[in-house]
This record gives structure tokens, sequence and C-alpha cells, in this order.
């Protein structure tokens, strides 16, 4: 196979160790997590059926584990305990540290505070 799709095309596992297919070229029965998680489902503990490599220039292919369709399970609902566990998590990420105060948008964490307090003479000129 001419190219870098013949680098990627091992059906029998025997250069990688589990069937490997160029990109978009996996077949049916086959998804990876987040086409699993689209269509409601999860791997539900079931091993690698085989990988898609995506490769490029420069660095190392691209990976995406595939999982077997027939053998996942439905995802798990969302449990009153979780949904606030994530409720708490989100507050967090809107308090600024500096002021205490929620900012109503996640800290940006090249700042590391709410924006009035990492440029407060900013403030100040637009008043």
């Amino acid at each position: 196979m001419p190219g870098s799709f013949g680098k990627c095309y091992d059906p029998s596992g025997s250069q990688f160790g589990i069937p490997t297919y160029p990109w978009r070229y996996a077949p049916k029965g086959l998804a990876t997590r987040r086409q699993l998680r689209a269509r409601g489902l999860r791997p539900g503990g079931q091993p690698i059926a085989a990988q898609v490599l995506r490769p490029r220039y420069r660095r190392g292919p691209l990976t995406a584990h595939l999982y077997r369709i027939d053998r996942a399970k439905p995802v798990r609902p969302m449990t009153a305990a979780k949904w606030r566990a994530l409720a708490k998590a989100m507050l967090a990420r809107r308090t600024c540290p500096v002021c205490r105060a929620d900012a109503g948008y996640v800290i940006p964490g090249s700042l590391g505070m709410c924006v009035p307090c990492a440029y407060p003479d900013d403030e100040q000129r637009a008043a």
C-alpha cells in the first residue's frame, strides 16, 4: 500500500500488537470512546479491540483506541450526589482567590484571579 496508508494498515495486529487501521477506515462495529458516548454508551471494562492511527509530519501518529459496540454498556446516570459535587467544583472554578467573589465565569488559569483583580487600573480609567 502506498504512502502513510500502508504504514497504518495492520488488520492482523502483527506489527502493533492489536489490529490497526488508518484514520477513517475503521471497520463497522468498532467505535472510539467519544463515539460510544454520543450513542449513550461506555466501554464497560472491555479490552481495546483495535486502534486507528493518523500519521503526522515530524511527530508520532495520533492514536485512537476502538471498542466493540456490541459489548459496550449504557452510561450510568448522574446521581444527586454527583450533581452536587459537580456544582461545588464549578463554584470553586468561578470563585476568585483574591477577592473571594463569584466572578460569574470560570477564572482564567493564565490570570489566576478574576479580571478586575488582575487589572485594577483598567477599571479606574473606564469609569
